[in-house]
């Protein structure tokens, strides 16, 4: 099952990301896993979040761009290899980017592909597991 990826543009400037993490908190949205590239003008964020239309939704408000995007969240033992193995496996599909999501008892993979339905083929048939929404969406969620 894919879950949903909050991405959102930022202006490298300062504050502009500490802008976007008071947004999310101010309205009770957890980030879960989160990776940050930049250019030399904007900066390119892409985060699981505990609510992924209602984070775009606040960060549109405050003036950032905001969009929503289908990724696969992968579960990996934490063992020797295993991260090439999952790239074994998907040898057939294009991996656009990849991240590391927390989890509490595995490491896993956030992969962006070409083709949705054809890694989550793959990936069945060879014994990977994928990390739910409600799963990706409230690991590690620590209330205050």
């Amino acid at each position: 099952m894919a879950i949903k990826q909050l991405s959102v543009f930022i202006e490298n400037r300062t504050g502009r990301l500490e802008k976007v993490t008071e947004t999310l908190k101010d309205n009770g949205i957890n980030i879960t896993s989160m990776s940050l590239a930049d250019t030399s003008e904007y900066g390119l964020l892409r985060m699981i979040v505990s609510n992924p239309t209602e984070g775009k939704r606040v960060l549109k408000e405050a003036g950032f761009s905001a969009m929503l995007t289908d990724v696969l969240a992968v579960k990996l033992p934490n063992k020797i290899g295993m991260l090439h193995e999952l790239l074994k496996v998907l040898d057939d599909v294009n991996i656009e980017y990849m991240y590391a999501l927390a989890t509490n008892e595995n490491a896993s993979m956030v992969i962006k592909i070409s083709d949705i339905n054809k890694g989550m083929q793959f990936l069945s048939k060879h014994g990977f597991e994928l990390v739910e929404e409600e799963t990706a969406y409230t690991i590690n969620n620590l209330t205050s």
